[in-house]
């Protein structure tokens, strides 16, 4: 069966995820039984398919059946759990939505374009910091208007939908789907935003430095090797440029590590990132000693784990730009504002919102 062996799946766990006895599918294995359209349903959406894809006579031509970019990120890791595979994949519809309804609106958007820039990280922040207009007071909202703005979709996962929720315990934390001139980045929602931002911008320098597809676990976030270490160093630097390290009060630093998220808290705050994100930038130019580092992770590591936030129904309409942007959303909105979309289709595009909730949208969208 195409599904279990491109998806690297069991019948067992098939059976687990679908909801279908594993007594039904050994039959249908078999060919001792015919599958019900039902059953078929609950595979295609489990597999992320529409019901005709499996009805298609022939075998499954995968040049055509996946992206340039989905089969980049598959060869990368080729472990991908089914999860994420349906993700990369809904993201990637989700884009061809959003060109589908700005094809007529070239002039009034912001086109991506590359900025030439060197391939040392630390130099390419700068200039990329520079590029995005950045301030020095910011957090994940406002990099990610910025990279917006630029032409780079940016989708945030866990919305209110569980079709946009990940695993707590899947290891993948973001992921970039390269395009000359509309790349994506999707990023894990956390327990902090200053782990998205820095997701965030790690993910852009796969695509402004490497100009690849890339997807990154958490360990990533700490690699000392390769494309991943480039993309470290790039997104520290552009998030704490050596001017902001140099106005950190050394001298008021104290020796308990359990006091050290307080005396970084005015410069959290203010710059949108971690303590430990701080800390490895002092590290880095010999402003921390490696031991003081290394006892603030294990007191860190041993507090009890905080429990990433979820979205509530009474804001459910907002969530589709939690999700997708506001790039993406005031698009659909136009569209149905201009009558070229339905009001079902609209609802289809913004993630099965309900009518009344678009119009809840719309005027949100409005105030802002």
């Amino acid at each position: 069966m195409w599904c279990c062996a491109n998806a690297r799946i069991s019948t067992d766990d098939l059976a687990q995820r679908s909801g279908i006895a594993n007594t039904t599918l050994d039959k249908l294995l078999a060919k001792e039984d015919s599958i019900t359209f039902k059953q078929l349903k609950k595979v295609a959406d489990l597999f992320n398919r529409g019901v005709l894809f499996f009805l298609e006579d022939g075998p499954v031509n995968e040049e055509q059946l996946f992206t340039a970019a989905f089969r980049t990120i598959a060869n990368q890791k080729f472990d991908l759990d089914l999860n994420t595979r349906a993700l990369i994949e809904r993201a990637e519809r989700q884009r061809e939505i959003y060109l589908s309804l700005i094809e007529d609106r070239e002039d009034e958007l912001q086109r991506f374009s590359h900025p030439e820039l060197p391939e040392e990280p630390e130099h390419a922040a700068s200039l990329v910091r520079e590029w995005l207009q950045l301030t020095e007071r910011n957090d994940f909202s406002t990099f990610r208007s910025a990279v917006e703005k630029k032409g780079i979709l940016v989708f945030l996962t866990n919305g209110y939908q569980g079709r946009w929720q990940t695993p707590k315990a899947n290891p993948v934390i973001g992921f970039s789907l390269y395009h000359e001139y509309f790349p994506l980045i999707v990023v894990k929602k956390a327990s902090h935003e200053a782990r998205q931002s820095f997701t965030l911008i790690h993910e852009l320098a796969h695509i402004l430095i490497h100009r690849k597809s890339m997807v990154d676990e958490e360990k990533d976030l700490f690699s000392h090797a390769g494309k991943e270490r480039a993309a470290n160093q790039f997104a520290a630097n552009l998030l704490v440029p050596l001017a902001f390290l140099n106005s950190i009060e050394m001298s008021q630093k104290p020796d308990e590590p359990e006091l050290i998220d307080d005396w970084l808290r005015p410069y959290r705050n203010r710059w949108g990132v971690s303590t430990e994100a701080l800390l490895l930038r002092l590290l880095s130019v010999g402003r921390l000693e490696q031991s003081e580092y290394d006892n603030y992770k294990a007191w860190h590591q041993a507090r009890p784990a905080i429990d990433e936030p979820r979205g509530t129904r009474l804001y459910r309409h907002r969530e589709p730009r939690n999700v997708f942007g506001d790039p993406y959303v005031r698009s659909v909105l136009d569209a149905l504002d201009q009558e070229k979309i339905t009001l079902n289709k609209a609802s289809k595009f913004l993630d099965g919102l309900k009518v009344t909730d678009i119009r809840k949208l719309e005027h949100y969208c409005a105030s802002l």
